[in-house]
């Protein structure tokens, strides 16, 4: 233990690249809000022998002032949060980063608004909405699900906890995982409705991990990008200095290539998954 800690100090401590990352969310003037995310970052980034650099972007300010904001980073991250405003805002980053081929990762909220974006942009449903902001949004593709709409406690209605997610066998999630099977964190009201799964999946969007109980979509990502992963869980509090969390290792990796850095580091990805786990 104690290599792999010195290892872990000298790579913190002399990184070979680095990165620009964007944390798009309407917290940002709260660092600590973002804390645990900015810990997972910072371990992958480790893994990489990469110092990551996070800027925090204001969402608000991309409704304003337009996605140029993003334009020198090397990835975009939106991550959880509640209420509507600033939304609109992470909607856009997250057609910035589909559209411009840069690196995407949401987490909890941030895969909703990627499933917002994509049905407006790709499925062409521009009304395509969550029930959380709209509650009579005329595409509903992400609601409260049936057996929670009639608790009142807002609590009571939350997924907390972990849960199983069943990961697609050959996707990508599948082989940054290295496994058929994962347990992941939750905390979160809001659903993909199932309703229009079919659509997404006839336009191109894999739904890469499954709740194999509920029936409930818990990963998405878009193929033929460089990298658009996006999770309905909280990976960042799993994440750990000496281990840390594989979805942050390669949206780091991802950065890096994005960067043209890729070089400068090993980053071949293990080839594909063992199909026996």
């Amino acid at each position: 233990e104690g290599d792999v800690g010195d290892a872990h100090s000298k790579q913190l401590a002399a990184p070979e690249a680095e990165v620009q990352i964007a944390i798009v969310g309407k917290y940002v003037h709260l660092r600590d809000s973002y804390k645990s995310l900015h810990e997972a970052l910072v371990h992958g980034g480790v893994a990489n022998r990469t110092k990551v650099r996070i800027e925090y972007v204001d969402s608000e300010r991309i409704e304003k002032e337009g996605t140029g904001l993003l334009d020198s980073v090397h990835a975009v991250l939106v991550p959880g949060g509640f209420g509507d405003r600033g939304i609109e805002g992470k909607i856009a980053a997250a057609r910035f980063a589909r559209e411009n081929r840069v690196p995407f990762f949401g987490i909890c909220l941030g895969m909703q608004i990627a499933v917002i974006e994509f049905a407006r942009s790709v499925l062409g449903l521009k009304t395509a909405h969550s029930t959380e902001f709209n509650l009579h949004a005329p595409d509903p593709v992400i609601h409260l699900m049936k057996s929670q709409a009639d608790v009142k406690d807002m609590g009571g209605t939350m997924r907390l906890g972990a849960y199983a997610c069943k990961l697609k066998v050959g996707s990508l999630a599948h082989k940054i995982y290295n496994a058929k099977a994962i347990s992941e964190r939750h905390r979160h009201r809001f659903e993909f409705n199932n309703e229009y799964r079919d659509r997404f999946v006839e336009k191109g969007m894999v739904l890469s991990g499954m709740n194999p109980d509920l029936d409930l979509v818990e990963m998405i990502e878009i193929p033929d990008h460089p990298y658009f992963v996006a999770c309905q869980f909280h990976p960042e509090f799993k994440s750990r200095p000496l281990k840390p969390h594989p979805l942050f290792v390669n949206f780091v990796r991802a950065a890096l290539k994005h960067a043209g850095a890729a070089d400068r580091v090993l980053l071949d990805l293990d080839e594909g998954a063992d199909e026996d786990d």
